[in-house]
């Protein structure tokens, strides 16, 4: 990997060195009081909280703007998450954060390795004895429902899920792409407890004529602005009655992590992981495809035909992304490793949306000839796959491990994706450095 293709992570006195009232809002969202104390209008408070790994600050009103909170001040390393484990943290606004390949190498992601992606602020009220969820729109049966009532009326269920952000490997775009710059880590596959979508969609009794879902979290804009919403998306009614979809309370047997939605969230696998509403208070069935924020224009879009790298497209040549491509990733070695012998077992995981991953073929001499890896079947629908091989380097020298995936319908990873003005779903092969001494 070049220089400039690596991941890009900045350590939080690098951010706080030349303007710290421009790094608390960089890095938490923060914007203070006229008199450069606490956080106006509780911008930026919830973000900071959840950085801390607590649900509150009750002094928050006295903080200087500026102020690099204690307990991260002694950190020189990459700016990380309390309770995140060596996620680079983008510098971006919302904090966003993505994980090292080599750290996902577990079946079932940590919490303290799933990556982070946001696009308000968090709430700061994440109390789960008393958080409701609202079913209305074309129903029935309006519904109102505690995290209790969801654990008492309905089946609980646990299933490892893959998650995955539609812009996951931006970075590569040439020319490039607006938005975070993810390189591959913006992807994994926890395991998820809640209750099935489908089922509390069938307990309020979707109406005819009903055909999309919307999602509402209790994150807020980060404008401040009462009401606006920072995204609300939504899926069609036939993916929503999928059975692998969760109104998830537990991650990995715990409470959700803060920035992963606590204390309710969605999980709607095999889609953007914008489908998956974080911080979830509402779900609406609507007769008409959603239009919430981050629904219309080009989020979360890609145009329906092949463009040119740069080249301008009309807002209504864009489609939907739905289902996301066939994808690998390789965990073990970490890119960069040297080898003192020259056998090496390689590993990593497979994913293909709504299908099954087929087969995985691994490539040492840059495509010229490729071997199956060993595949894993998943632990359960929309559950990324398990693949490894054994690999003999022939000679000591410079290698490089190639990935590709091939989904349940024959469809193959790319060498190269097709640009995109918005850089979404790039699933070209993943390659890693070795280097046999």
């Amino acid at each position: 990997m070049s220089e400039e293709d690596k991941p890009r992570s900045v350590g939080l006195h690098a951010l706080y060195g030349d303007d710290p009232e421009r790094a608390d809002e960089a890095v938490f969202g923060r914007k203070p009081n006229p008199d450069r104390r606490g956080f106006l209008r509780g911008l930026g408070l919830g973000t900071m909280a959840a950085a801390l790994g607590v649900s509150a600050i009750p002094f928050h009103r006295n903080m200087p703007s500026g102020l690099i909170p204690a307990a991260l001040a002694d950190e020189t390393r990459p700016f990380t998450l309390k309770g995140k484990d060596g996620l680079i943290v983008l510098n971006d606004r919302p904090v966003n954060a993505e994980t090292p390949a080599h750290l996902l190498d577990d079946e079932v992601t940590p919490k303290n390795r799933h990556f982070i992606r946001n696009n308000g602020t968090p709430p700061t009220d994440v109390d789960a004895a008393s958080w409701e969820l609202t079913i209305d729109g074309l129903v029935d049966k309006p519904l109102k429902l505690t995290i209790a009532d969801l654990k008492k009326e309905f089946e609980v269920v646990t299933q490892n899920l893959a998650i995955e952000c539609g812009g996951n490997g931006r970075a590569f775009f040439k020319p490039p792409a607006k938005g975070n710059q993810w390189t591959y880590g913006a992807v994994a596959c926890s395991a998820w407890t809640g209750v099935r979508l489908a089922d509390v969609l069938k307990a309020a009794g979707i109406k005819p004529g009903a055909v999309y879902t919307a999602h509402y979290g209790a994150d807020t804009h980060l404008s401040g602005i009462p009401g606006k919403l920072p995204l609300s998306r939504g899926v069609p009614i036939k993916k929503a009655m999928g059975e692998e979809n969760l109104i998830a309370f537990a991650m990995n047997g715990e409470d959700i992590h803060p920035m992963n939605g606590a204390p309710l969230r969605l999980v709607i696998p095999g889609w953007p992981g914008s489908c998956s509403q974080k911080w979830l208070t509402r779900i609406q069935v609507r007769d008409q495809v959603h239009d919430g924020p981050k629904m219309t224009g080009t989020a979360y879009r890609i145009p329906k035909y092949p463009v040119a790298p740069g080249q301008k497209v009309d807002e209504k040549d864009f489609v939907i992304i739905e289902r996301m491509p066939v994808k690998s990733l390789i965990t073990a070695p970490e890119t960069g490793t040297k080898l003192n012998n020259r056998e090496l077992e390689v590993r990593g995981h497979a994913w293909a949306g709504d299908r099954e991953v087929s087969e995985v073929h691994l490539s040492i001499d840059f495509g010229a000839t490729w071997m199956k890896a060993d595949l894993s079947p998943p632990a359960n629908k929309a559950a990324w796959q398990r693949f490894r091989a054994k690999v003999k380097f022939p000679e000591q020298g410079y290698y490089e491990v190639w990935a590709r995936a091939v989904d349940s319908d024959g469809v193959s990873q790319p060498f190269g994706i097709a640009w995109n003005p918005k850089g979404y779903l790039n699933n070209s092969y993943h390659r890693v450095a070795v280097t046999v001494v």
